[in-house]
């Protein structure tokens, strides 16, 4: 149990903080979602109930959709883009490791590279593809129930309803999308600029604390 812990630290490390988070969102959106409901006349409803919401939805998957978005670019432009001097980028003028083609010889390979063709080709970059699918995921997800959400609120004033193809160009939902895609960009390039001056001794995510600045790789 101790190396277990010892070997996966990391994710143990945030899947708690991912569940404690989530657990104050679902506690803290559900008291506001019917404080919105009580301050429009409506009945209040019960957790259950609130995990079937619009605004369940709508507030999970707008973080999660920006979350994996964020990934996906990364983890694809790190393929050809590079920033000279910071511990995100790869080497600017040297070649490097992850670039090397698969060895289906080496003891140690993964099944995919062992079985070669088109399941290779595929594994080669699953972990792209695999961050686009859940992206696409949480967006028509986070779209769904924020249309659900849209509805629900003009049910209880007595409006017409939106229909799906006419929420597609509505602000709201634009404006849920683009809030969160603009803090995950920023926060990108904010570890990549400052990786190239600041330093966290210990961190795969810094340089050496005595590596020149223009230094460039981990």
């Amino acid at each position: 149990m101790k190396t277990f812990f010892k070997n996966n630290g990391l994710c143990i490390c945030f899947l708690i903080l991912f569940i404690a988070s989530f657990s104050g969102q679902v506690i803290f959106g559900f008291e506001e979602h019917n404080k919105e409901l009580i301050n429009e006349g409506a009945n209040t409803i019960n957790l259950l109930s609130y995990f079937t919401s619009g605004h369940f939805f709508q507030s999970t998957f707008e973080n999660w959709e920006s979350e994996f978005l964020q990934m996906a670019l990364f983890v694809a432009a790190t393929i050809f883009l590079k920033q000279k001097g910071s511990s995100e980028s790869k080497k600017i003028d040297e070649p490097e490791e992850v670039d090397r083609q698969p060895d289906p010889s080496k003891k140690d390979a993964p099944w995919p590279v062992k079985k070669g063709g088109f399941i290779l080709k595929i594994y080669k970059h699953s972990l792209t593809i695999v961050l686009l699918l859940l992206f696409i995921m949480s967006f028509i997800i986070h779209f769904f129930g924020s249309l659900k959400d849209e509805n629900e609120q003009l049910l209880r004033n007595g409006k017409p309803l939106e229909t799906a193809s006419s929420y597609l160009t509505d602000s709201r939902f634009w404006f849920e999308s683009f809030q969160n895609w603009q803090s995950e960009f920023l926060s990108v390039f904010a570890i990549i600029m400052l990786s190239i001056y600041l330093r966290q001794i210990g961190s795969s995510q810094s340089k050496p604390v005595d590596a020149p600045n223009m230094e460039t790789g981990g």
